[in-house]
């Protein structure tokens, strides 16, 4: 029998899916999507945090829940929870899914210029906005 899958929102560099592929994770039906009422946080890592008036974009992906699992417990990815959350596609169609968040945003002081910078890389050869890629540092 085949195991089912869910909508998985990723936000950070698991929208990749050569990221994905390297992690033997076979996600399907990619589709470009956001949530509103969240706002990207960038510290040793990506989170998002809720916050009234923000957009965070981001992939869907189907995944399974063997394949989530994989994924958020590798090394250094243990702090992050998932939450149920409504995502839109670009094409306007509402997708209920899991995200993983950590359980804390990232301080003030905290600061990763090189994930930065390959998550700019990532949200460019997806195409979305280039307000939103240029708004991340």
């Amino acid at each position: 029998m085949t195991e089912r899958r869910i909508d998985g929102f990723f936000y950070g560099l698991f929208m990749d899916s050569n990221i994905l592929k390297k992690n033997h994770i076979a996600a399907v039906a990619p589709r470009r999507a956001y949530v509103d009422d969240y706002g990207l946080r960038i510290g040793q890592r990506a989170t998002l945090v809720p916050t009234p008036g923000e957009r965070a974009y981001g992939m869907l992906f189907a995944l399974t829940h063997d394949e989530l699992d994989k994924l958020y417990n590798a090394p250094g990815l243990e702090q992050y929870r998932p939450e149920a959350i409504l995502a839109q596609s670009l094409e306007g169609e509402n997708f209920p899914a899991l995200c993983y968040n950590l359980r804390e945003a990232p301080g003030a002081n905290e600061a990763n210029a090189e994930y930065a910078a390959s998550l700019r890389t990532v949200l460019s050869r997806l195409n979305f906005p280039s307000e939103y890629i240029t708004s991340i540092s």
